[in-house]
């Protein structure tokens, strides 16, 4: 029995990371594409994939996913924009990558480190570890002001 419960645990723990693996990609054009369109004013094509840093055609393999899944709205040759849904699963993934960005910054970790980090952690942290980093953020803000 408890070899089963082990084996249960385990399964959930590999289950989450492949659900946040799902999602990371996801999120990670939603925030660009909201990026882009307040830089630049549009999200071309183009420029997502510049900035992803893959070829056009996966970048457009990629939006047409989001496309999807409600997530973006676009035509041939025209911008892409957000729609509700994916402006509300940027705001929530920034949000994240904040509160997970701050943390590393207020444990000592140099700003550029704590940038590529917070970028992997804040697809797979979990709501609770994330309430823990925010409380621990705060209370070492609160004693560098002291």
């Amino acid at each position: 029995m408890a070899d089963e419960n082990g084996a249960a645990r385990r399964a959930a723990v590999f289950q989450r990371i492949r659900d946040a693996h799902q999602t990371e990609v996801a999120e990670d054009y939603v925030e660009l594409i909201e990026d882009l369109i307040g830089d630049l004013g549009e999200a071309r094509l183009v420029d997502v994939a510049e900035h992803m840093g893959v070829t056009h055609a996966t970048a457009a393999k990629v939006v047409q996913r989001l496309r999807r899944e409600g997530l973006v709205q676009n035509r041939p040759y025209r911008s892409i924009f957000l729609t509700e849904t994916g402006q509300q699963m940027a705001s929530m993934a920034r949000h994240r990558h904040r509160i997970v960005l701050q943390f590393l910054e207020a444990i000592g970790v140099d700003e550029r480190t704590a940038e590529i980090d917070a970028e992997g952690i804040e697809h797979h942290v979990s709501e609770e570890t994330l309430a823990a980093f925010e409380r621990l953020t705060a209370q070492l803000q609160a004693r560098r002001r002291d």
